[in-house]
């Protein structure tokens, strides 16, 4: 039940900037089905404009590479060093490989995507700045061997080329990334890593705390229901009638007669063409009459009749899963080693603020 969660943190997703997601770039990931529910009506979003596709870049001449750090090109200028529009987009479809963000983009999302990318590049290089103060022996071959190990990733030269020019790189930035990887991640090693301690009071405390949150699994139910509605200004008369045609259900129900059938036939929820299917839900899901009812019935068996604003409900639970709750012993080092992550990002957090007070961050005139 329990895993990690993703913590915010503009100083370690500067870091994982330096290492681009090679196999998330070989192969495109189409976009998945947004789901939809039976018996939660969501208001629906009115479409949006699809903004006009962009030009696309044309392709750059192979040997005729801006310089870096042209002054029209340049985004910022961090303690000298120059981050340009290139180094932007290109971090910029690796965001959105990353998040798996359906195109085309819309405007205000790219402006947004495009400060987070620029902010991360900006902390990157600082933790780059610092880190190259560090001595590393046998740095050269250590590069070699982490840009093999990740070409070795795909099937072919072909598909690695492609993973390459997806992001507008070449085998020399791939070197240049690789070696602000491994001069970065050692630099947080000696820095950070090496002195974030959890101990297992820590990790205690943490399960005891977030026991009901991470650590209980709910009791969960499956159930299908016939619901004869009635509307807010039905009269006495229609309500009766309702009523009465939802006790005759039930009873041929309990008798025996099949619950899919009189569903698809009579019932007037949504559900009805599956007959009755609501699927599964936990506690807190369902209005209080209707959860109070299922929740009381054992797999297989059928209510009385149930009343609630929507009319009357005859309900069938079809399945049930049990509620659980996790052993420390069996959680700990998991809880120890997201503890740790997070006093580290903690830590790389507060030196890169504390370094961007420090730098020199200069923006073009233009800009």
């Amino acid at each position: 039940m329990f895993s990690f969660r993703t913590i915010a943190s503009p100083a370690l997703a500067a870091l994982l900037m330096t290492t681009l997601p090679w196999s998330a770039l070989a192969a495109e990931s189409p976009a998945k089905p947004a789901s939809t529910e039976q018996v939660k009506e969501q208001p629906k979003e009115q479409p949006k404009e699809q903004p006009k596709e962009q030009p696309k870049e044309q392709p750059k001449e192979e040997g005729k590479e801006q310089a870096k750090g042209s002054p029209k090109d340049v985004m910022i200028r961090v303690n000298g060093e120059a981050i340009t529009r290139q180094e932007v987009d290109r971090a910029v479809k690796v965001l959105l490989a990353q998040s798996q963000v359906p195109q085309p983009v819309e405007p205000d999302l790219m402006k947004q995507v495009e400060e987070a990318a620029l902010e991360q590049l900006v902390s990157a290089q600082l933790l780059y700045q610092e880190a190259s103060k560090l001595e590393i022996l046998d740095l050269d071959n250590q590069v070699a061997e982490k840009v093999a190990q990740n070409k070795a990733k795909f099937p072919s030269e072909e598909d690695f080329k492609k993973a390459l020019s997806a992001v507008d790189m070449t085998i020399k930035d791939m070197n240049e990334f690789t070696r602000k990887d491994i001069l970065i991640n050692t630099l947080i090693e000696q820095r950070f890593s090496s002195k974030a301690v959890v101990s297992e009071a820590d990790a205690r405390k943490f399960y005891n705390d977030n026991l009901e949150k991470y650590f209980t699994k709910p009791e969960i139910i499956g159930a299908s229901h016939i619901l004869i509605g009635t509307s807010e200004t039905a009269t006495a008369e229609e309500r009766k009638k309702a009523k009465e045609k939802a006790e005759d259900i039930a009873k041929r129900v309990k008798a025996g007669a099949d619950f899919v059938a009189i569903a698809k036939a009579d019932s007037t929820c949504p559900s009805a063409p599956q007959g009755g299917d609501l699927g599964k839900f936990g506690r807190g899901q369902m209005v209080p009459a209707f959860e109070k009812a299922a929740f009381a019935l054992k797999v297989g068996e059928s209510s009385d009749v149930v009343e609630t604003q929507f009319g009357y409900h005859v309900i069938k639970v079809t399945e049930r899963e049990d509620g659980s709750t996790e052993k420390f012993d069996d959680v700990k080092a998991k809880i120890s080693e997201f503890l740790k992550r997070e006093r580290i990002q903690n830590g790389i957090t507060a030196y890169v603020e504390t370094l961007r007070k420090e730098a020199k961050l200069e923006k073009p005139a233009a800009q």
